[in-house]
């Protein structure tokens, strides 16, 4: 059983959409791929591998709309407007999405996981290292972090703030000290389309500032495909949800 909820957005300045599996436990933001949607994740089965912890109370599932992700894969428009774009998308996270979740499960101050695989796992780490007072956890799997290919050499302030690769090395003050407090999980096949190299670029600048990481290969067997998530997200999600 699903929830949708729906409102206009005027952040990103469009219509959103956040559904919700899932009754009682810890909430999980679980970002979607580059073009997907927030019904994604249900289509190709990673909500039906989380069954057994939503049936048992242990997670809320939550997903909307990949707004940004779209606007960046699909060729359309200038590296201004997807970073610009993606530093909203940002802002509509912390200010609409988490509120949203934090009432539907009637707490002001409940802590978030967040997850999601390729531009996904891009999101949640964005989402964990630029709001750690309201995320906990990332589960980052087989992810794409430097999103600069696609500037064509127009580096700006909303990359800049919007992309942890970049600005980690900078972090200084309290968002640092929460961080360090906080947890990246980086699990990465090895095998078709997957580039483990970018899970230990991330981690090496994640560790470099103290905040916890772990990167787990999973192997040359393991491609970067769905079945590889329906995989990987019940496992993590057991040991740490």
């Amino acid at each position: 059983m699903k929830d949708i909820f729906r409102w206009h957005s005027p952040r990103v300045e469009q219509e959103v959409q956040l559904v919700r599996w899932g009754t009682f436990g810890t909430p999980v933001l679980l970002f979607p791929t580059a073009g997907g949607d927030a019904e994604e994740i249900e289509r190709f089965h990673l909500i039906a591998a989380l069954q057994p912890l939503l049936d048992a109370g242990r997670i809320k599932v939550y997903s909307t709309d990949s707004i940004a992700g779209r606007a960046w894969f699909n060729g359309q428009h200038s590296a201004e407007y997807c970073s610009a774009l993606q530093n909203a998308f940002d802002a509509f996270i912390y200010h609409e999405v988490t509120p949203a979740i934090r009432k539907d499960c009637v707490s002001d101050d409940i802590e978030i996981v967040t997850a999601g695989a390729s531009i996904g796992a891009f999101n949640a780490v964005a989402t964990l290292c630029r709001h750690p007072d309201a995320f906990k956890l990332a589960i980052a799997m087989s992810g794409t972090f430097d999103l600069s290919k696609y500037l064509e050499g127009k580096f700006n302030l909303d990359f800049y703030f919007s992309s942890p690769v970049h600005y980690l090395s900078d972090l200084e003050g309290p968002q640092l000290e929460m961080l360090q407090k906080r947890l990246v999980l980086l699990p990465s096949g090895e095998g078709n389309y997957e580039d483990i190299g970018e899970s230990w670029r991330i981690a090496r600048l994640l560790g470099a500032k103290g905040i916890p990481n772990r990167v787990d290969p999973w192997g040359p067997e393991w491609h970067h495909d769905w079945q590889t998530w329906r995989e990987m997200l019940p496992k993590y999600l057991h040991e740490f949800a």
